[in-house]
């Protein structure tokens, strides 16, 4: 029930900053948009020089979470919130499909500011990838995994990085926050967008672990991830 009142929390906060054009979207418009986006993240942050460890990552990820827009908006009370794709490595090598998720956050302290951030989470081992899959709660405490953030002045060699379960790379695009955490974040499934994109009953579980769900529209992204060896 704790969970639960967490969750509903939370996702107040991402539905409240999702932009206009999100709101005006149908799922099957979204889910296209977020496919091209994450598409674009992949290549930007690959660019970035402080972030010039992500390309050797890749290779022996387990997963990645590709978020194209987090929003994060703050004024001692904070909230930020977006939604992305989470693709798996399959058994030869090669990158499955998509499933789509959101991922929000809210907090309190001395924070201030707003921002609009494109992230990638980079997912080290077997059993993150499953605790995201099948559960619905916050990095850390609920889910058990371990997050160790990589931007600008960070870097993912660091002692506290290296046994993370899940590296987030992140990258600035418009403004600037001061105190945000990644800590306590939720992820919730987009049903509405998986089932508009695969089909009914394309839940995560059966489109990333079982790979019971295939859809070739999402072939750009996959061979974006692919060029990374």
């Amino acid at each position: 029930m704790k969970r639960f009142a967490g969750l509903v929390v939370v996702l107040v906060g991402v539905f409240g900053l999702a932009a206009c054009q999100e709101m005006r979207e149908t799922p099957a418009q979204g889910s296209l948009r977020l496919l091209d986006w994450s598409a674009d993240t992949l290549n930007n942050i690959a660019r970035q020089p402080q972030l010039k460890d992500f390309s050797r990552h890749i290779p022996t990820a387990r997963a990645v979470m590709i978020l194209p827009a987090v929003v994060k908006a703050g004024f001692f009370v904070g909230a930020e919130g977006g939604s992305g794709v989470l693709l798996a490595r399959n058994a030869d090598g090669t990158w499955g499909y998509p499933a789509f998720y959101t991922l929000g956050a809210a907090s309190f302290g001395f924070q201030f500011g707003v921002q609009d951030t494109e992230t990638i989470l980079v997912i080290r081992n077997d059993g993150a990838l499953k605790s995201i899959i099948k559960d619905q709660g916050k990095f850390g405490a609920d889910l058990g995994i371990t997050v160790g953030m990589v931007g600008a002045g960070m870097e993912a060699s660091t002692t506290t990085n290296l046994r993370a379960d899940i590296l987030a790379f992140t990258n600035a695009k418009v403004g600037a926050f001061a105190g945000a955490s990644f800590e306590g974040a939720v992820l919730a499934r987009r049903r509405d967008m998986n089932e508009s994109f695969y089909g009914k009953g394309a839940t995560p579980d059966a489109i990333v672990l079982e790979g019971r769900f295939k859809n070739s529209k999402a072939d750009p992204l996959r061979s974006a991830l692919a060029r990374f060896r």
